[in-house]
């Protein structure tokens, strides 16, 4: 899907890592919530609490969940689940343009 209908997106940008990493929060009727972003080029650690889904729609990236010692090459149009409280390493190799969904 390329475009969302009917949502609200929250004004303020969420920003991390000095700017590194940022996104703005989409709310749907339903309660669903996704987080469309913009990760540069670096390593970045993140903590969860709910369970999602992150589509990487462009980029190239290399993860690792927590509690894994491998990394896994990520492309553009591939996707990862992450569960609720847990965290996962992206090593960012280009510019990578996401949409992350929370899972329920």
């Amino acid at each position: 899907m390329s475009e969302f209908a009917n949502v609200t997106v929250i004004r303020e940008a969420n920003i991390y890592f000095n700017g590194a990493v940022t996104s703005h929060t989409v709310l749907f009727a339903d309660g669903t919530k996704k987080t469309l972003g913009i990760l540069q080029a670096g390593e970045y650690t993140f903590n969860t609490a709910a369970a999602e889904v992150m589509e990487i729609l462009s980029g190239e990236l290399e993860l690792q969940l927590a509690g894994e010692t491998g990394w896994k090459t990520i492309l553009g149009g591939q996707s990862f689940q992450v569960p609720a409280n847990s965290s996962f390493t992206m090593r960012v190799k280009a510019v990578s343009d996401y949409c992350c969904s929370f899972l329920p």
